[in-house]
This record gives structure tokens, C-alpha cells and sequence, in this order.
């Protein structure tokens, strides 16, 4: 009986997981996040395949991207701020899933009827068309931002509570999903298109999101009736307990003005006049304030980012950004070029994917022993020393570095024959030619079949294994920033700094797009390894400031007797967690 009594509870206990508001805000980003990653997949596939097999729409794509959350990350977190919580989650989301499915309806049309629209007003309406999609795409980049900023940094923060240990579970799970969905969302649209069509996977991707949107509007409502303290929003109540005095005032103002027109103190024309031009220079004042205001929060988000406790370690994460060393189509474009086929980078790929996931448990496990701060200084430690191995590559047999070879030989010349390379690859059947773009020296054409074999592949895998295990690192030290901030930024910024860390993030990451396109020959590509890893240094050299100087402050408000010292400290971190 006892047996069967445990067995029920558990069962029990099992079935009720997945009715916990925990269970809920999971499911609902993992499936933001599905079609997040098939969308960013796919979208830059479509350009690629309707522009010629040509870079350029996808690069001006990541450009606007980057440029849009660059500039007007600290506005959108503002707007995050200032909005009712469940007004700016369902806003967000019906913005990037209706600009998604726009998006998809419109490439659709496109591939079924590019010809005829290449002809119709000499070509311009198929630019219409691109220029279309690339401003829908942004916008429903920008409501993801927005989405990501009020779920994973605020709603998971009031979800959680006063429960650090819980938060710091949540977090790592929601980095979990990140991870998984990573590597199984590219996965599933890009056997869609590959068995179907592109007019297919555009479909296929659009009816996703329609049905994603409908579930996931219903989930965030479900997780705001269970958690009342969503409603209550810190912004909000300071606004109200400003706006108190303000009443007040106004209606002494107008109890006196009363009693001195009886008295016969003040005219009351006179007054009248007084009040029609101080509201008129009011109504001036408001215009010129709405047409700068913009420009206003742009500029207090990156003050008050500025004048955070933890602004040295947001901008070490930020720094983070500025490398090759990831699993993006940088480093596996210089992969083609070292003789690794797509079957084995698809392999390292899911070891990457492992990889982060072990950081996100190795988050939870050093957090609990160490202490938050302690875990940041643990993995960055870890993270850097992987990276090592990078660095040893690259003077390692079958390293392709060469810096006698100018990545700007031939560059003009180069482009101007690109079409006539072209030519006999559309006319001709035979040999079929494979044009190679990214990390080559020159526009080579190869036989389909041969492929390119270094004289050892000791460099590349060293490269790889450093860039997988530092993995680890990686995801560990991007939690403990993002816990950090959690904690110590006042729910009433919440927003704004985040969007400002976001833009921070972005412009690290426009400048290493800058630095690839500087030198983007696979002879340099050992120069932006080492380059990547310096800045990698100084990133963790920026949280080691920051952690050295609050243990310290901590550790004098541990052993302090004045319970003012102690309580201006409480937000970092515990005495608790200094101590071990």
C-alpha cells in the first residue's frame, strides 16, 4: 500500500509540474523561440536564393538589424517601462508574429511570380518587394527584442520572487530551451525546404506562427492571472506617488487664487490672461518635448546604464561579443575552407549545443557552492583558458596563416570578373562550378565533387575543440551577468537598462562583422583569433574589476556594525555568500 501511495504522489506531483506557472512561462518561450530561430534561419535562405546566390540582401538584413536595436534598444526598454506588463508582452507578440507572417506571405509571392515582377516598372516593384520585407523583418526583430526583455528579465524576475536559488533554476532553464532550439529549429524548417520548396518552408513558417501566436497570447494571459504581482509595477506606483503632491499643490494654488479674487487682491481678467499664456507656453513646451524625447530616453538609458552597480560587468559580457570564436556563419564559412564537410560541422554544432547546456548546469551547481559573483570569476577563468587552445592553433600545422598575403590583392578586379566567372556555369552543363564566397583570397571554381584538403587538420581541430568547451564558460558567465542585473537594476529601469545592455551587445557584434570584412581572407583569419580572444580578456578583466571591488565593499558591510552599511550592500549578494 505504501508503494502504491508513493507511486500516486509522484505521478501526482509529475502531472501538477506542468500546470506550475514555471511550466507555463517555459512552454510559452520555447515556443517564441522556435520560431524565432526558424525564422532567422530561413530568412536569411530566402534572400540568399531570390537575390542570385548573392551576400548582399542578407548583409544589408543584419546591418538593419543590428543598426535598429543599436539605436533604439534604450527607447524600446523604456516603452517596456512604462507600459502595463501584460500590454507589453501581447503587443510585442502580435507585432513580430503578424510581421513574420507578412513577411512570409510576401516572399511567397515573390518566388511564385519573380519573373513577372522583374519586368513591371523596370525591376523597381521586386526592389519594393525586398525593401518590404528586409523593414517587416526589422520590425518584428524589434518586438522580439521587446518580447525578450519583458519575459526573460522582468516577468521570470517577479515570477521567481525572493527565491534567488529559483531564479537562478529559471534562468537556466530558459538558456537551456535557447540551446535546443538552436541547433533542432534550423534543423526541422531547412528539411521543410530542402523536401519542399521555398514557396513551402515560407508557408510552412507563417502558419507556425499564426497558430504559436494564438497559444502563446493565451499562456501569457494565464501567467498574469496566477501571478498577481505582475500587475503591480514599480514605475508605476512611484508616478502615482509623485503625481499626490502635485494634486495637492494644484488645489492649494486654486483655494488661495479664490480667495484673493474675493478679497479683491487679484483681477480676475488679469488672471485669466496669466493662465491662457502660461498655458500656451506650456502647449509649446510639450511639442518641442514629444519631437525630443526620443533623443531624450535615448540618452538617460545610457546614463543610468552608465551609473549602475553592475556596468562593468554588462559591458564585460558586452565585449564577449566581439569574437569569430562562435558557431556562426564566420567561422563556418573559414570551416568550408579548411576541408570540413557539412556532415561534421552539423556534429560540432550539436557538441556546441551540449556544451552550453553543460554551462547552464554548471551555472545552478557553482552558484549554489561558490556564490553568484564567485561563479562569474569561475567561469570566466574557464572560458579563457579553453579559448587558449584557439590561440595555439593558429601557429599549429595546417594553420593557414600568412601575413604576406593583403586581403585587398586584386579586390577590385576580382568583383568586375565575378560575372563573367559566372557566365559558363548558367550556359554550360559541364564542369558544374561552385563559386566559393567568404573566407577565400580570390573567386576559385572547383569541381563540385573535389573539395579542399589542408596538409593537417591538427590547427582546425584545436580551433574547434577550444571553441566547444569554451562553451561552457560561455553560457555560465552569460547567466551569472544576466542574474546580476536581474537582481541589483530597480524593477523601475528594468527595461531600459536591458535594452541598453542589448545595444551594448549589438555594436560589439557590428564590430566584429567590421573586423571579418577588414581582413576576410582564411590567411588572416588566425589575426581575429588572437584579436577575439584579447577582447574575450578584456571582458572578464572588466567583471574582475567590478567583482573585486563589491566582495570588497561586501566584506566591509559583513564585518561593519552599522546596520545602515549592511543594508545599502544587500542587493549584490549575501554575507553568507562571501564568507564561502
Amino acid at each position: 500500500m505504501e508503494k502504491t501511495e508513493t507511486t500516486s504522489n509522484k505521478s501526482a506531483s509529475f502531472v501538477g509540474y506542468f500546470r506550475t506557472t514555471g511550466f507555463l512561462i517555459y512552454l510559452c518561450h520555447g515556443l517564441s523561440t522556435w520560431g524565432d530561430r526558424m525564422w532567422h534561419f530561413a530568412v536569411s535562405v530566402f534572400l540568399v536564393e531570390l537575390y542570385g546566390n548573392s551576400l548582399l540582401l542578407t548583409a544589408v538584413y543584419g546591418l538593419v538589424v543590428a543598426g535598429s536595436v543599436l539605436l533604439l534598444g534604450a527607447i524600446i526598454g523604456d516603452w517596456v517601462d512604462r507600459t502595463p506588463r501584460l500590454k507589453v508582452a501581447q503587443t510585442s507578440l502580435i507585432v513580430q508574429n503578424v510581421s513574420v507572417i507578412i513577411c512570409g506571405v510576401i516572399l511567397m509571392v515573390v518566388f511564385l511570380f519573380k519573373s513577372p515582377l522583374s519586368t513591371m516598372f523596370h525591376g523597381w516593384l521586386l526592389t519594393a518587394c525586398y525593401i518590404f520585407v528586409i523593414t517587416i523583418a526589422n520590425i518584428a526583430n524589434l518586438a522580439s527584442t521587446a518580447t525578450g526583455i519583458t519575459i526573460q528579465r522582468d516577468w521570470v524576475v517577479v515570477v521567481a520572487g525572493e527565491d534567488r536559488s529559483r531564479l537562478a533554476d529559471m534562468n537556466a532553464t530558459v538558456r537551456r530551451i535557447d540551446q535546443v532550439t538552436n541547433i533542432l529549429a534550423p534543423m526541422a524548417v531547412g528539411q521543410i525546404m530542402t523536401f519542399g520548396s521555398p514557396v513551402i518552408g515560407c508557408g510552412f513558417i507563417s502558419g507556425w506562427n499564426l497558430c504559436s501566436m494564438c497559444l502563446e497570447y493565451y499562456l501569457l494571459r494565464k501567467i498574469y492571472q496566477r501571478t498577481p504581482a505582475l500587475a503591480i509595477k514599480a514605475g508605476q506606483k512611484v508616478a502615482d506617488q509623485e503625481m499626490k503632491p502635485l494634486n495637492k499643490q494644484k488645489d492649494i494654488e486654486c483655494g488661495q487664487t479664490k480667495q484673493d479674487e474675493k478679497s479683491g487682491l487679484v483681477c480676475p481678467e488679469g488672471a485669466q490672461l496669466m493662465k491662457v499664456k502660461t498655458l500656451e507656453q506650456e502647449k509649446e513646451q510639450r511639442c518641442g518635448d514629444k519631437v525630443l524625447e526620443p533623443f531624450y530616453t535615448l540618452r538617460d538609458g545610457w546614463v543610468a546604464y552608465y551609473n549602475q552597480n553592475v556596468f562593468w560587468a554588462g559591458l564585460g559580457l558586452a565585449f564577449l561579443y566581439m569574437t569569430v570564436l562562435g558557431f556562426d556563419c564566420i567561422t563556418t564559412g573559414y570551416a568550408y575552407t579548411q576541408g570540413l564537410s557539412g556532415f561534421l560541422l552539423s556534429l560540432l554544432m550539436g557538441a556546441s549545443a551540449i556544451s552550453g547546456i553543460m554551462g547552464t548546469i554548471a551555472f545552478t551547481w557553482f552558484r549554489r557552492k561558490c556564490g553568484l559573483i564567485q561563479t562569474g570569476f569561475i567561469s570566466g577563468v574557464a572560458q579563457f583558458s579553453c579559448l587558449l587552445l584557439c590561440v595555439v592553433s593558429v601557429f599549429m600545422p595546417g594553420s593557414p596563416l600568412d601575413l604576406s598575403v593583403s586581403p585587398f590583392d586584386n579586390f577590385a578586379s576580382k568583383y568586375l570578373d565575378m560575372n563573367t566567372l559566372m557566365e559558363p556555369a548558367l550556359t554550360t552543363a559541364e564542369p558544374q562550378l561552385v563559386t566559393t564566397v567568404g573566407f577565400t583570397n580570390s573567386t576559385t571554381e572547383s569541381p563540385r565533387d573535389e573539395q579542399f584538403q589542408p596538409e593537417s587538420y591538427i590547427s582546425v581541430s584545436l580551433l574547434f575543440a577550444g571553441i566547444i568547451a569554451a562553451r561552457v564558460g560561455l553560457w555560465s558567465f552569460d547567466l551569472t551577468v544576466t542574474q546580476l542585473i536581474q537582481e541589483n537594476v530597480d524593477e523601475s529601469e528594468r527595461g531600459i537598462i536591458n535594452g541598453v545592455q542589448d545595444s551594448m551587445n549589438y555594436l560589439l557584434d557590428l564590430v566584429h562583422f567590421i573586423m571579418v570584412i577588414l581582413a576576410p581572407n582564411p590567411e588572416a583569419f588566425g589575426v581575429l583569433v588572437i584579436i577575439s580572444t584579447s577582447f574575450v580578456a578584456m571582458g572578464h578583466l572588466m567583471y574582475f574589476r567590478f567583482a573585486y571591488k563589491l566582495l570588497g565593499r561586501q566584506l566591509f558591510a559583513c564585518t561593519s556594525k552599522d546596520p545602515a552599511i549592511q543594508t545599502s550592500n544587500h542587493k549584490i549578494t549575501d554575507c553568507v555568500a562571501v564568507s564561502t
